[in-house]
């Protein structure tokens, strides 16, 4: 393969232990496979704290009858517009909705943008998931 480098690691042996456990439950057909999974996370982690455009997802599930909670979420989406691309609301029942939202935009911008929603009242439960775009923000 063009561009595959290969490298030796020392690895402590419970350490190891630990890494093939962790292969096996995710189902990975090699150890290289996972490791560079692994790495790329945590390169991808480390862009977050940057200037490096993020994309993602808030995924969140609120009471829909907790008082103007609706208003002021798509109030917040709004006032950070330039980070929203778009947002799916789903009715799981009587009383709870669930709404992902995909964002692009600076890690600040957009864990601010989470932030806000995630505290208000209502809110149930919001999960924020990050990846990196690699490009860099002006």
């Amino acid at each position: 393969m063009k561009g595959l480098v290969r490298f030796g690691v020392s690895l402590d042996r419970d350490l190891l232990g630990r890494v093939d456990r962790f292969i096996k439950a995710h189902r990975y057909v090699s150890r290289s496979k996972a490791i560079a999974d692994i790495l790329r996370e945590k390169l991808v982690e480390e862009e977050w704290r940057g200037q490096t455009e993020v994309i993602g997802t808030i995924t969140m599930v609120y009471d829909h009858h907790q008082r103007q909670l609706t208003g002021r979420l798509v109030c917040i989406q709004h006032h950070h517009g330039a980070a929203v691309l778009s947002s799916q609301h789903i009715h799981l029942d009587h009383n709870h909705c669930l709404e992902v939202v995909i964002v692009r935009g600076s890690p600040v911008k957009v864990r601010g943008l989470a932030d806000r929603m995630k505290s208000c009242k209502g809110v149930k439960h919001l999960s924020l998931a990050m990846s990196s775009t690699g490009k860099r923000i002006a």
